[in-house]
């Protein structure tokens, strides 16, 4: 049963928030100045803490700020009264989770915020203990998954990062292989040798070789200096091939000769150079098949897989994805300095649901576009396009998108403030003169607004 902390120094207010909570199952503590709630925190922890902005003779977001210093953790709900949208804004700025303003329209509008706030602790609860135990328990700092399909694959992944054996790792686009050959690399003994990776598919064939061995002076026209190539930049770390399958047939011979031989020559070289790098390889083919094809020859094929990975798609990790989605929210949310807090129930059901064809890849592209687009603490449904069915030939590019957006909001600040532009800075969490550049970024004049409104 989740515990709540209650301070308002309205007296018949407080009785009513009681009861009302006790009424939907939590346990609940009541004081009426931050003194008596400094104390209850500091005899027993809190899930969530409901706190009226103005006290007698105190600050509610100074008694907040004072509370977190004692549980970083603790949800917090400020109380505002009616239409006082610059208490609000300044609330979530400064740590609040959600704000309530004051007289709520029903019960249910006091007991959705409460839900929001503990469901959305509960998953950042759920992500800080999933990524303790799997850093504790496998050395992965950047990896979060909660399934057993997933974990599964981690311990097998960390007995093969404590050899030297080459890696294959199989799966669809978008599951996230590379992350998975960093966390190798930084899981074996040469952690602190370089770890190299290339995308086999992002380099035109004419170079491909060049890229790879290196170049020495001469070689041929327009060689004009020695250019080290991937493989010797590797030298005693990790070497990551990903889409291994596009390399050139025409090079895979001598791929396969580098491996066995653990040496090279450089084009245009007469010395060879030791290749002492440990291989991950990569693709999101069947690569049986390929060899079946003709495509990728099968001695390579048997030098790369040695030991075989395959990650599981999205789809089949389904419990994994409310902490990665959240994961995402709280990184876009820090990056873009916007008071986007969670996703709503509704929301999330969406996201739970949908079939993931691009994987986490796809999952963290969707959330970006849901913290930039979101006018709100909570994230609703109709932001989550995740597929055919939610798309539009008329959709537009993200960035194109986001600066509509933006102007629109804009618009609208300086629309409700007149023209204003200290007073929008400041509903928009922003300096004002940060602010005004973004004004004139979208070839707005805050006079225009002064004119208009009359």
């Amino acid at each position: 049963m989740e515990k709540i902390l209650i301070v308002d120094d309205d007296p018949a207010l407080l009785r009513i928030l009681k009861m009302r909570l006790e009424a939907d199952n939590y346990r609940v503590t009541d004081v009426t100045n931050g003194q008596d709630a400094m104390a209850a925190l500091e005899a027993g922890h809190f899930d969530l803490a409901v706190i009226d902005y103005q006290l007698r003779d105190e600050n509610g977001i100074d008694l907040m700020i004072s509370l977190k210093r004692i549980d970083p953790e603790m949800a917090v709900i400020i109380l505002t009264a009616y239409g006082t949208i610059q208490k609000a804004v300044s609330a979530i700025q400064k740590g609040a989770d959600s704000y309530l303003t004051k007289p709520f329209d029903d019960d249910n509008e006091l007991l959705n915020h409460v839900r929001l706030c503990l469901e959305k602790n509960k998953l950042s609860e759920e992500i800080k203990a999933l990524r303790s135990m799997l850093h504790e328990k496998f050395g992965f700092k950047n990896i979060i998954a909660k399934d057993e399909k997933m974990i599964s694959v981690l311990k097998a992944i960390v007995l093969a990062a404590k050899t030297d054996s080459n890696i294959l790792l199989e799966g669809e686009s978008g599951t996230g292989k590379e992350l998975m050959a960093k966390s190798i690399h930084v899981a074996s003994s040469r952690k602190n040798a370089p770890f190299i990776a290339v995308n086999c598919a992002a380099i035109p064939e004419a170079l491909f070789e060049s890229e790879l061995f290196g170049v020495r002076r001469g070689a041929f026209t327009g060689a004009d200096w020695d250019k080290k190539g991937f493989l010797e930049q590797a030298r005693n770390g990790t070497f990551f091939f990903d889409e291994i399958t596009e390399i050139p047939i025409s090079l895979q011979a001598k791929l396969l000769r580098v491996l066995q031989e653990n040496e090279f020559y450089p084009l245009g070289g007469n010395k060879k150079i030791a290749f002492k790098a440990r291989i991950i390889a990569a693709t999101n083919k069947n690569l049986t098949d390929e060899v079946a094809c003709g495509n990728f020859r099968e001695d390579l094929y048997y030098r790369i897989r040695v030991i075989p990975f395959t990650l599981p798609p999205l789809r089949e990790r389904r419990a994994c994805i409310p902490v990665l989605a959240q994961f995402f929210l709280d990184s876009f949310r820090q990056k873009m300095e916007k008071n986007v807090r969670q996703f709503s129930p509704e929301a999330m059901k969406k996201l739970s649901s949908a079939p993931w064809p691009g994987n986490v890849r796809e999952l963290k592209n969707v959330v970006e576009y849901c913290v930039a687009m979101s006018q709100a603490p909570v994230i609703s449904p109709d932001l989550i396009m995740t597929g055919p069915d939610d798309s539009t030939e008329n959709l537009k590019p993200f960035k194109e998108a986001k600066r509509d957006f933006e102007k629109q909001y804009i618009s609208q600040l300086l629309t409700l403030t007149r023209g204003n532009v200290s007073q929008a800075a400041k509903l928009a969490g922003k300096y004002r003169a940060d602010f005004y550049d973004q004004i004139k970024k979208c070839g707005l004049e805050p006079e225009h607004f002064r004119d208009a409104v009359q």
